[in-house]
């Protein structure tokens, strides 16, 4: 008896149909699916953007209330009803206004010897490294161009014992 042939013309076609088959749907099936994730991320979104609108309209709601409206009236602008004397209590140790000297890093020591705020009337905190830095380069800068003026003498007592040279 001859030996079959392992692969027969019929299973070549069959496999070869179903190779056809795999390529033709790989790329509908992977829209598909790319098509679904999409669908699920734009229906989040959604629900995300709806309970932001449901925040809005309770926000909206509590503002048509006049007494919230006085409330945040005297909370942000510090407004005061007629009769009343309002206060603002200040830190007396004056921590709040000036930066510690761990969060204005290296500047710091810099700063100490310099004046305190800058032309605007802003701490040389809030400037940038590098405006700090330009700023002692311009300092350094016109100290070195100011033309050094002569000092006078101190005026001589009359009847000063020491030898001048004439």
């Amino acid at each position: 008896m001859a030996a079959r042939p392992r692969f027969t013309s019929r299973a070549t076609v069959l496999v070869l149909v179903l190779c056809s088959l795999v390529a033709i749907l790989a790329y509908p099936t992977r829209q598909f699916i790319s098509q679904r994730a999409e669908i699920s991320a734009q229906r989040a979104k959604a629900d995300h953007v709806r309970q932001q609108v449901e925040q809005l309209r309770r926000d909206k709601a509590r503002w048509q209330d006049p007494e919230y409206v006085k409330a945040q009236a005297r909370a942000r602008l510090h407004y005061a009803v007629p009769g009343e004397t309002p206060y603002i209590a200040a830190d007396p140790s004056g921590a709040a206004a000036r930066p510690s000297a761990s969060a204005a890093g290296p500047s710091a020591s810099a700063t100490a010897a310099g004046p305190s705020a800058n032309a605007a009337g802003r701490p040389n905190a809030a400037k940038p490294w590098y405006a700090g830095i330009w700023d002692s380069v311009d300092a350094a800068d016109t100290a070195a161009l100011a033309p050094a003026t002569p000092r006078p003498l101190p005026p001589s007592p009359v009847g000063d014992p020491t030898p001048h040279d004439h």
